[in-house]
């Protein structure tokens, strides 16, 4: 191993988690995530090995089955884990985000019904906010529950970007409730919906039509999921309360975005790898590529970039573990990662030359899932937004 990445201070409990999980993804996920990619294919096998582990639990507390590790934890396992395959970081982010909503808001009653078997793994957790027509854009949402004369609901409209769309069997679904709030924003509501995994109709008034096409990512199945009239109870809003959905939702995209920095931080660490073992091996002009000046300053930037990108995800993370606010530095972390995952992926790719055009090599796999992390858990653009606002806040000039 290198000396990128490292992270000071871990306790000996999470230094054997890590080791554990980079050992997992050496031997069992990038020996055959390329292959896997290619043919679009759910890595079962992967999955139920993270299940032995009991990555699926990991920041679930004790006391509901899990390992009760920190955030920190989690985030330097995800890392670990993207670095072999982004796809099945992307399995697992999903299932956390909804077990760490329901940890933070969740009835008692909702916790004990559903964070074992999440704990296990053995339930599969997906969170849906976007629709066809919505972007960024929260507020706009038109999937709608509509409340009955006898307290329940009925829910009626699409809603898109499932990750685990087909897998999952519990769904966190933002929609309007539309109960009287004067503000947009409190008159949206989580709704914890169950279903069966798989496609087409998976419950009373939801269908899963299929898995999306999409150009990198693959493996995981990203979906829509339509509501004609499904019928919930009030007991599956999620904290039992109606109006509190978006902030719900807006504090999981928040962890989630420290998680998609760490994958960033991964996929771009593992281009770095496979850049400068390349360079070392090809010869041009009688010499290995890495003596020409111009391919070393390549690998000083990737490296660079590698590690800033670490840092600033682990302090988002550890910031959040101390209960501190991190909308900030989460923002910081997404952003910069991402970008510098992207410009370090394609350094890669152009070290590689016409063989990184090539199936037969792992960087042309990682040239197409690198976009993905620019626009997942919020654009580039959104975080940037969070940033500049937060920052003038900061700073704004006293009267």
């Amino acid at each position: 191993m290198g000396r990128l990445c490292e992270t000071e201070g871990l306790t000996d409990i999470q230094e054997e988690i890590l080791k554990t999980v980079r050992q997992f993804v050496e031997a069992k996920i990038i020996p055959v995530a390329t292959e896997l990619e290619h043919k679009d294919e759910y890595p079962t096998e992967i999955v139920e090995g993270m299940k032995e582990l009991g990555i699926f639990g990991l920041m679930i507390p004790e006391e509901y089955g899990g390992l009760g590790e920190s955030l920190l934890t989690y985030a330097l396992v995800v890392e670990e884990i993207a670095r072999g395959w982004m796809s099945v970081s992307g399995i697992i982010n999903t299932h956390f985000i909804v077990a760490y909503m329901l940890l933070q808001h969740g009835t008692e009653e909702q916790k004990q019904k559903y964070l074992p078997r999440m704990a296990a793994g053995d339930l599969r957790g997906a969170f849906s906010m976007s629709e066809p027509a919505l972007g960024s854009d929260v507020s706009a949402i038109t999937t709608k529950a509509t409340k009955r004369e006898d307290g329940s609901y009925s829910i009626t409209g699409q809603k898109m970007w499932l990750t685990n769309g087909g897998s999952s069997s519990l769904v966190a679904v933002l929609v309007k409730t539309d109960e009287g709030a004067g503000s947009v924003y409190k008159n949206m509501t989580t709704f914890l919906i169950e279903k069966e995994p798989g496609f087409g109709e998976v419950a009373q008034g939801i269908s899963i039509p299929g898995k999306i096409e999409k150009m990198g990512y693959k493996g995981v199945d990203t979906t829509e999921m339509i509501f004609e009239g499904h019928e919930i109870s009030a007991e599956q809003i999620l904290g039992g309360e109606p109006g509190k959905g978006f902030y719900q939702m807006m504090d999981g995209v928040e962890v989630g975005r420290v998680n998609v920095a760490s994958r960033a931080v991964g996929v771009a660490n593992r281009a770095f790898e496979l850049g400068v073992s390349y360079a070392q091996q090809r010869e041009t002009f009688g010499k290995p590529i890495i003596e020409h000046q111009a391919i070393l300053f390549r690998i000083a930037e990737m490296a660079t970039k590698v590690e800033a990108a670490h840092a600033l995800m682990v302090r988002a993370a550890r910031m959040k573990d101390r209960g501190e606010r991190m909308d900030l530095e989460a923002g910081m972390a997404k952003y910069l990662a991402a970008e510098y995952c992207n410009e370090v992926v394609e350094s890669s790719f152009r070290i590689h030359g016409g063989y990184g055009f090539s199936k037969e090599y792992e960087i042309e796999r990682l040239y197409r899932e690198a976009p993905m992390l620019l626009i997942g858990e919020g654009t580039s653009e959104i975080q940037r937004m969070i940033i500049g606002r937060r920052v003038v806040e900061d700073y704004k000039l006293k009267a």
